[in-house]
């Protein structure tokens, strides 16, 4: 091969890794710290009891987006897995890099870890297990895939208001079926229940959701509380998967839970319903759009 030959092969070489490093930037979301240039706190949308107030008006950075923020990092022990059920261990550390072992109980848990493919076509709900050593550890079925990760926790060493939501991407190599996106539904059938949704999401304002459950056609009026009530909603933006947790308001035992959430943009929400009956958690999943806030028009 001639050398002019050779640096044409060379510098084409060159822009395939640039453009395959753009896209798994684009795909993974921002990493690292991030915040206001002048260190003051924000709020974290997608933690628990987000609602508390700041000293500042500047939006939080969604939920799950980082996998590093406020000097904690969520740090995977393998970024890699084969396909099937598999442990997956990770820890939280701390800005001096020492693994955080004291955590907050917030719903019942110390961890919530969301697991969700970037396509949307898989979703896990689950608690991992502390050890002394401060690595969680978790089983997971896992498809071939790209997997986002995401931990929602409070540290007990941290201030009020200091939930935190971080992310990290999960690779399973193989063979990946293609999945549409699916369409608006407000409607899901879970075994033999029916969830269905009313309400709408507004951007950027506070937006009531009621989700009434039967079952054959019955309604449940006997919901058994679940992570301390009697339903746990999540809410992943398409995309990039920036997520709010919310929780119902207080009310009876169904057929109707009601929530109330605040979603950060326009476009379309993927909706996961964990509720528990007879003993058994269940989840309905929707897909809804979040319309502009009227004060946008």
């Amino acid at each position: 091969m001639s050398t002019p030959v050779r640096l044409v092969v060379f510098a084409l070489g060159l822009v395939a890794v640039f453009a395959a490093a753009v896209g798994i930037g684009r795909a993974t979301g921002p990493v690292g710290p991030v915040g206001p240039a002048d260190g003051r706190e924000v709020a974290h949308a997608g933690a628990h009891d987000t609602d508390t107030d700041t000293d500042t008006d500047e939006p939080g950075l969604p939920g799950g987006l980082a996998s590093s923020l406020d000097g904690y990092t969520l740090e995977l022990d393998r970024a890699t897995l084969r396909p099937g059920t598999r442990e997956v261990a990770f820890r939280i550390t701390d800005e001096d890099g020492d693994a955080v072992t004291d955590y907050r109980v917030e719903h019942e848990k110390l961890l919530h870890l969301v697991a969700v493919r970037r396509d949307g076509a898989g979703y896990q709900h689950v608690h991992p297990e502390l050890g002394a050593d401060g690595t969680w550890r978790v089983p997971l079925d896992l498809t071939p895939s790209a997997w986002r990760l995401i931990a929602d926790f409070t540290p007990e060493d941290a201030g009020d208001g200091a939930g935190l939501v971080l992310g990290v991407d999960l690779l399973v190599p193989g063979p990946t079926d293609v999945v549409p996106a699916p369409p608006l539904t407000r409607t899901a059938t879970v075994d033999d229940y029916t969830v269905t949704v009313t309400g709408s999401l507004v951007a950027g304002e506070h937006s009531t959701l009621e989700l009434a459950v039967s079952r054959d056609g019955v309604p449940v009026t006997d919901l058994q509380p679940y992570l301390g009530a009697y339903g746990h909603l999540v809410a992943l933006r398409e995309g990039d998967l920036a997520h709010l947790h919310v929780h119902p308001e207080e009310g009876p035992s169904g057929p109707t839970v009601a929530f109330t959430a605040e979603v950060p943009s326009t476009g379309r929400y993927r909706l996961h319903l964990d509720f528990q009956h007879e003993g058994v958690v269940r989840t309905a999943s929707f897909v809804l759009s979040a319309e502009a806030s009227h004060d946008d028009h």
